[in-house]
């Protein structure tokens, strides 16, 4: 496979949380009401669905109720959140098990992994064009996607149980980018997620050829090619458990209106993510928003889960994405729920 201006985790994983705050405009958002005691937490996020329940839970005031006032950090990516989240910037926040997984390979015991937030295996696919009708149809074709990324996994491995590793070019092109370089002729196809994968799916002659569900682990585990997980800073939370803990309750809150009632939670979603009230409602009804409650189980270890996601761990290093696979259980920390 002929990888174009490759970037490793290792190398993306390093990157400096203050770079990454200025290239996104150090966007800074705080809830609607602020007591005088309130505990501050600052969260990295981004417009990707995995962050809604935080942005929910500021933007409703929840958070604000319950004594924490949220700064909302937004990161382009999830190394570089993580990034920010080693240099001390960031103490809590949603992001994709990839990155997570780089730093763990490298020992890092910075952070800890306290939630399973969604499942979005609808939301995240392999778009081509209407003259694509199967995975060998790409051969010779350049597929654009984010490199070290979910997306990247899926298609490495959708390529490689098609016998197609050595017969498609994959460009690393960063997901805002992708619509542009779709509709430019840049590229023939575009693995991405949500909202770009809304963006391009909507597009005239445009499909969806596979999502997450088509991705080798998710059958038997229940596992996207990168899941969200959320994470906290420890040396932060291991000093403010009870905030941990009461976050986490009010995060589950958000997440429950967004199960039961998607319409509303759209209206305030909309200013995050830009998209259309109807494509916005639609993307919060593909995902599968996790309770509180199914937490424990979703973390149990051994577990089914948590099994997968080791499964994942060793998949990262036989397509060479990370030099070898961490325990990923000695980063499950229950004791937050």
């Amino acid at each position: 496979m002929n990888f174009s201006r490759r970037q490793f985790l290792r190398t993306s994983a390093t990157m400096s949380a203050l770079s990454a705050v200025s290239a996104v405009g150090g966007l800074s958002l705080t809830g609607t009401a602020r007591a005088a005691d309130a505990i501050t937490v600052q969260y990295g996020g981004s417009a990707w669905l995995g962050h809604y329940p935080a942005y929910l839970a500021m933007k409703t005031g929840a958070l604000a109720a319950a004594g924490i006032n949220q700064q909302w950090q937004s990161f382009g990516t999830s190394s570089a959140r993580m990034s920010a989240v080693l240099s001390g910037g960031i103490d809590i926040a949603c992001t994709g098990i990839v990155s997570a997984l780089a730093l763990m390979a490298r020992g890092s015991k910075h952070f800890s992994i306290v939630a399973i937030p969604d499942s979005f295996s609808r939301v995240e696919g392999l778009l081509v064009r209407d003259s694509v009708r199967s995975i060998q149809d790409l051969k010779g074709k350049k597929v654009g996607v984010t490199f070290a990324s979910s997306s990247h996994l899926l298609v490495l491995d959708l390529l490689g149980s098609a016998g197609l590793s050595n017969d498609v070019t994959l460009l690393n092109v960063p997901a805002p980018e992708l619509p542009g370089a779709i509709q430019s002729g840049q590229i023939d196809a575009a693995a991405v997620w949500a909202p770009q994968f809304n963006r391009i799916r909507a597009m005239s002659g445009m499909k969806v050829l596979a999502d997450d569900t088509q991705f080798s682990l998710h059958k038997k585990y229940g596992v996207t090619p990168g899941p969200d997980v959320l994470i906290v800073r420890n040396a932060w939370a291991e000093k403010n458990v009870d905030t941990v803990r009461k976050y986490l309750s009010v995060y589950f809150e958000a997440s429950q209106m967004l199960r039961t009632k998607p319409e509303e939670a759209a209206r305030s979603l909309i200013a995050l993510t830009g998209m259309s009230a109807l494509d916005q409602i639609e993307a919060i009804k593909d995902a599968e928003w996790y309770s509180l409650e199914q937490q424990t189980q979703l973390l149990k270890s051994p577990g089914n889960y948590v099994d997968g996601l080791q499964r994942l761990a060793e998949m990262l290093v036989t397509y060479k994405q990370i030099d070898k696979a961490p325990a990923v259980r000695q980063w499950v920390n229950t004791s937050y729920l």
